[in-house]
Parts: structure tokens; C-alpha cells; sequence
């Protein structure tokens, strides 16, 4: 039995796109998958399936399941129990004592950047704010609130061609303890 979570984009944000946990959960029932967890409202649902399964597969049966059930589309990003388990391990953001560092978040890309984008976000900086880009993860650093950053979901989509979603540091500690329960 494989664990996996997906991190859904834009749901219950500010009375758009609303989606009771309880109905999504249904959803998942439906789709074959067991031992459904969902964390907080923005779309957090952690699953099992008995066999393993490419990523963009789930996305895709999610994604139009979701369509079906709620008229409209809602992105949707999937990672593994151990590909959470390795953003947690390869943090790059650590304070000198190795601790996580404050203001963290991770961006969630549906797709891996190419050379040739990654070669063209890499020379973009908004200090005090920063990012590295880890795989098709994102982690960043904001010294403020994320909301004010300009390393937002749509910088990443525009210029990596991939649609995005970011959860704090916090969230991810959390659905790294839960996809381990």
C-alpha cells in the first residue's frame, strides 16, 4: 500500500470554489483510495492506494473527479509519502545551528522546470525574499508575510510554464507527521 498526498490549488479561498472536506473526502472514496485524511481547508487530502501509481495519474483522475462533483477545475498536485519526506530532509533554508529557518514555504510545481527556465528565473532576486528551486519544489524564504511576496504561485506558474500551489512550512511538517500515522 502506497501513502500520498495531494495538495489541491485555490479551493475555499476568500468564498470561491468551496468544497467541504467531508464532500471531498467523498470524492477520494469514489476514486478507489482508503485511509483519507484531509488537513485544514485549503485542500490537504492524504490518501492510500494499493499500488503504485505515476503521480500524474492521480492528478489527472482527481482532477476531473473534482470537475465532475463541483463544476470546476481545481489543480491539483500529488507527492509521495517518501518525496515529502525528502522536502523536509533537503530544506535548504537552515539557520546556522541547523534549525528550520521562520517565513519558510514550499511551492508545490506540477511539472520539473526545464535548464532553460530555470536558467532564466535564476537570475531574478526581490530581496529580502528568496527561493530555491529543488526538483519540481520551490522553497522559499519570505522576511515578511507570504501574501506580500512577489515570489507568488503566479511568478512560479508564468515563468516555469507549471501550475503551482504553496503551503507553509508549518502545514508541511504537519502532513509529513499525518502521512506518516
Amino acid at each position: 500500500m502506497d501513502r500520498y498526498i495531494s495538495i489541491l490549488r485555490g479551493i475555499n479561498v476568500g468564498g470561491n470554489r468551496k468544497i467541504l472536506m467531508a464532500d471531498l473526502k467523498k470524492v477520494y472514496e469514489k476514486l478507489g483510495f482508503s485511509n483519507i485524511i484531509t488537513f485544514i481547508q485549503s485542500g490537504n487530502v492524504i490518501f492510500d492506494f494499493p499500488e503504485k501509481v505515476e503521480n500524474v495519474v492521480f492528478e489527472q483522475k482527481i482532477q476531473q473527479a473534482i470537475k465532475e462533483t463541483f463544476d470546476f477545475d481545481v489543480p491539483v498536485i500529488i507527492r509521495s509519502k517518501t518525496e515529502l519526506k525528502n522536502i523536509i530532509e533537503n530544506n535548504p533554508f537552515k539557520t546556522n545551528d541547523g534549525e528550520d529557518m521562520p517565513g519558510l514555504f514550499v511551492t508545490f510545481l506540477k511539472d520539473w522546470p526545464t535548464s532553460a527556465q530555470l536558467e532564466k528565473i535564476s537570475h531574478t532576486k526581490y530581496p529580502p525574499d528568496d527561493f530555491i528551486i529543488l526538483g519540481n519544489n520551490v522553497y522559499l524564504s519570505c522576511s515578511g508575510n507570504y501574501s506580500k511576496s512577489k515570489l507568488t504561485n503566479q511568478f512560479f506558474e508564468k515563468n516555469l510554464k507549471s501550475a503551482a500551489t504553496t503551503r507553509n512550512w508549518n502545514t508541511i511538517c504537519k502532513l509529513s507527521e499525518l502521512v506518516s500515522t
